[in-house]
């Protein structure tokens, strides 16, 4: 393999292992006066909602009452795409398990472990420790001696480098995580699996024998479920290399796990079927200190254990002055059959397809030994065309491969179609061959594909993966034609709303604590059949995803499959012109994705996403040759555009919206409809250029510089010389809509303040705050923060993509 592959890179999230974040934020922010007030009631409602979720043992979608905090421990995590994750902190320890699908246990496990011994030439141990430095309270035994002062983590995702400086040993280590997320491919990026590389470097003048030990439990730290498990595990030799594989089940769905260790000549594996991991853990401890290897080599399987259990594998190796030993493990997990709690469906992941239904993980193991340099290759080939660039910002190189966790960590589900299913669908649909894909709107909001943050998100999908970004679509266009007519209470006024009107686009395709993709709109929070942004936003995302700004290229037969449900949501949408103008209005209340931001009248917002549906809509009909369709909207168009300068264009930027009160208000997200349009190739066909700069400029004077000295993103809103106070959502920084604008800004030439823009929010975020892999929706400047770890700050691909379009010089006027 050539070395830069797997070389410790330039660019990453680079701490010391007993490095401490300056500020620690708090995860909620108490409302002003003035909102509490106008919320009372729906605080009211929403107190009752939790009540009767508790006393039924159901999840609530956001809980309000109970915020998560960060732990300001997270590295990167592991596992591919849609078969779980498992959270890695940069100091060593593993937590943060989504294996529930869409639910997290926050819990650091403190059993998984790796631990080091060192042995010199006489075969005395002089180093034994673990290899973290996490503070643990269990396991009193085990130890960790690490100088954290002298070790040294990296994570640029989905790989990381932990490096240990045991000089005085004798000894330097590498560990190199690798995780197979990797662009374009939809076989290796479903597995959920890790290597752990580790290169053992004699720097002494004397042999050290050196041994790796990895130790993990059964379940994932919840209490309730992990002592309701029926555990064993089994020794194991598959193929070319040896370990143990831990069965168990996570809320009755059976898992295991398999801890495995590529064999060489000059390594001795050992294996520990069994140890009590709420014990003092004296006899594994001990066994590794004395030998640097557990004492039996075990034959079968342990006993059955009614509840929590541990195991381990070591491997033990000799290694001469000056030269380099490698000890290569794998953690693979097989939970191939999920269900949500309604039980409505049986779902088989991804992975299965390739390996199995039943016993895949010594499969996945022994593929991972084989495969993993050629994923280093992918990974490295992919990362640097942009680490390479430089043009382009360091901190940017780290931020847009980072964000990137959330496809894997966002609680994501991918799931394979059975026959029968597939049987019925088009030959056209990406769900034949790609199945079904869903993702959380956060840890703490927990509704898949959620319609209105994906829309933002979605651009690193349709970069990354356009296949999964289709298949979601081509869901969306099934479930508009359906209606689900249970009615349900909103919280916010109390009134009884459908489920899901017919012709209306699903805020979500369902929550983990019901029953997704057969349940939709698990969100209640408004009637989200009304919402002013959903259905023109499933109008721009088919536009995007066919024409392809990069080449050129369009997807005809996608457009076509699409065209029916495109144009249904569009004239769903026309209804609420109540004055005959072109353009649609807000109705004084929060019906769009800033759902505690009430706009009146035509606003800039849903008016200008309105507009770019309109667009959309004109040359999707006119490349499908609907000549009478393309009139009706060009039409439009043109008496909606007039309207739209008419009613909200100052001078200055567009009006927030057309109320007596607010509508001064200078709103950051306000070009949203014009973003989307640049990154599908167009330029100012909608927006004029010298208005669409005018914006931007007074954005980015007000909103961004005036706040935080410019070094916190760009705040919603901006008023009288200061954030705008009048809604809790107002007065927030969003990160994902400040990735967007940052990238609007890029389209439109404005590069050093579109990454200025970018910049402070992120390095805030990361080197300040901790929030590195659990990145929020949103936070304020009184030191607060809300929803960490959140789908829409992968907008942040959008940066790249305008930057690419800029550069390269793509004809950005399409006919």
């Amino acid at each position: 393999m050539n070395r830069k592959e797997n070389d410790i890179p330039n660019y990453g999230l680079k701490l010391k292992l007993n490095h401490n974040y300056p500020e620690n934020r708090r995860p909620a922010v108490i409302p002003n006066l003035r909102a509490f007030l106008s919320m009372f009631w729906s605080i009211c409602r929403y107190l009752v909602y939790y009540l009767k979720y508790w006393w039924n043992g159901r999840i609530v979608i956001m809980d309000f009452l109970k915020p998560q905090r960060s732990k300001q421990a997270y590295g990167v995590p592991i596992g591919g795409i849609g078969g779980g994750t498992i959270g890695r902190g940069y100091k060593g320890e593993f937590l943060r398990f989504q294996m529930k699908p869409g639910l997290y246990e926050w819990t650091t496990v403190e059993a998984n472990q790796f631990i080091v011994t060192i042995k010199n030439e006489d075969q005395e141990t002089i180093f034994h420790s673990l290899l973290s430095t996490f503070q643990k309270k269990k396991l009193e035994s085990w130890v960790s001696l690490l100088d954290g002062s002298k070790c040294e983590y990296v994570g640029l995702y989905p790989r990381s480098w932990t490096v240990y400086d045991l000089s005085e040993y004798g000894i330097k280590l590498i560990c190199r995580q690798v995780s197979p997320v990797i662009p374009h491919n939809y076989k290796d990026s479903s597995l959920p699996c890790a290597i752990f590389e580790w290169t053992i470097e004699n720097v002494c003048t004397n042999n050290r024998t050196v041994t790796i030990a990895f130790t993990f439990k059964s379940g994932t730290g919840n209490k309730t479920d992990d002592k309701a498990s029926i555990s064993h595990c089994k020794a194991f030799t598959f193929g070319n290399s040896k370990g143990v594989i831990l069965y168990h089940t996570i809320s009755g769905m059976p898992c295991s796990y398999v801890l495995s260790a590529e064999c060489e000549d000059n390594q001795n594996i050992s294996k520990c079927l069994y140890f009590d991991p709420e014990s003092d853990g004296l006899i594994p401890w001990t066994q590794l200190k004395e030998n640097g290897m557990f004492d039996v080599d075990p034959v079968g399987q342990s006993e059955v254990i009614h509840g929590e259990m541990a195991c381990g594998i070591a491997v033990k190796t000799e290694i001469k002055p000056d030269t380099v030993g490698i000890i290569k493990n794998s953690l693979v997990w097989d939970m191939p059959t999920i269900n949500f709690p309604m039980k409505k469906k049986k779902y088989y992941r991804k992975y299965t397809e390739f390996f199995g239904r039943e016993n895949a993980a010594l499969r996945m193991a022994q593929y991972a030994f084989q495969n993993y340099s050629v994923w280093d290759k992918a990974i490295y080939e992919w990362q640097s065309k942009v680490l390479d660039d430089r043009n382009l910002p360091t901190w940017f190189k780290t931020a847009i491969f980072n964000h990137l966790y959330f496809v894997s960590d966002g609680g994501s589900i991918w799931v394979t179609l059975e026959e029968d299913e597939a049987a019925k669908l088009p030959e056209s649909d990406y769900r034949k061959v790609y199945g079904r894909f869903a993702y959380l709107e956060g840890h703490e909001y927990r509704m898949y594909n959620t319609q209105d943050v994906h829309f933002y998100a979605s651009v690193a999908l349709s970069m990354n993966w356009p296949h999964l970004q289709k298949v979601l679509q081509y869901d969306l266009n099934e479930i508009i034609f359906k209606e689900y007519p249970e009615k349900i209470k909103t919280l916010h006024k109390g009134t009884m709303m459908k489920r899901k009107e017919q012709y209306s686009l699903p805020h979500d395709m369902g929550g983990p604590g019901e029953e997704p993709f057969i349940l939709p709109n698990a969100y209640c929070l408004h009637d989200v059949n009304d919402w002013k942004d959903l259905n023109s936003k499933f109008v721009l995302q088919v536009f995007r995803d066919a024409w392809n700004a990069l080449d050129g290229s369009v997807d005809d037969i996608f457009l076509g499959d699409m065209y029916e449900a495109c144009y249904i949501a569009t004239m769903k949408l026309l209804k609420f012109d109540k004055d005959n103008d072109g353009l649609i209005e807000n109705e004084a209340k929060p019906d769009q994705t800033y759902d505690a931001w009430p706009m009146t009248g035509p606003s800039a917002y849903c008016g200008g996403l309105w507009l770019a549906c309109l667009f959309a809509m004109t040359k999707i009909s006119e490349r499908l040759n609907k000549r009478e369709d393309q009139s009706k909207f060009q039409n439009l168009l043109k008496k909606g555009i007039r309207s739209f300068d008419e009613k909200l264009w100052n001078g200055s930027y567009y009006n927030f919206d057309c109320s007596d009160e607010r509508y001064k208000s200078i709103m950051s997200d306000q070009l949203c409809g014009h973003w989307y349009l640049r990154s599908t190739g167009f330029k100012h066909e909608v927006f004029p250029e010298n208005n669409v700069k005018s914006s931007l400029k007074t954005i980015y004077e007000n909103n961004v510089l005036s706040v935080a000295e410019g070094q916190l993103g760009a705040v919603n809103g901006f008023i009288d010389g200061g954030p705008d106070y009048g809604s809790i959502q107002s007065r927030e920084i969003w990160t994902g809509t400040t990735y967007s604008l940052a990238s609007a800004m890029i389209f439109e030439g404005m590069i050093d303040e579109g990454f200025k823009t970018a910049e402070g929010l992120y390095n805030s975020m990361t080197y300040k705050h901790g929030l590195a892999f659990d990145y929020p929706e949103a936070l304020n400047i009184e030191k607060s923060y809300r929803s960490i770890g959140y789908m829409r700050p992968l907008s942040i691909w959008s940066m790249l993509l305008a930057y690419q379009m800029n550069t390269s010089g793509t004809a950005t006027e399409n006919a």
